[in-house]
């Protein structure tokens, strides 16, 4: 078996679907609901690391995560 051939993405999953969670990811992120929805949709990715960097492009003087 070739270990070089698995890439392991340890990256953390923002999910949307329960308001708990949506208001724990917007309080960590600090942003409302609607603008995470819009990275989401924008970035078509739930993972934190595309998030808080579109996010963070998009905000500018605000670092997010």
């Amino acid at each position: 078996m070739n270990l070089n051939s698995f890439y392991v993405q340890n990256d953390e999953i923002i999910l949307l679907s329960e308001e708990s969670d949506r208001n724990y990811w917007c309080d960590r992120l600090g942003v409302s609901h609607e603008v995470l929805k819009s990275a989401v949709r924008a970035t078509k990715s739930i993972t934190l690391s595309q998030i808080a960097a579109y996010l963070n492009e998009k905000i500018g003087d605000k670092k997010v995560a």
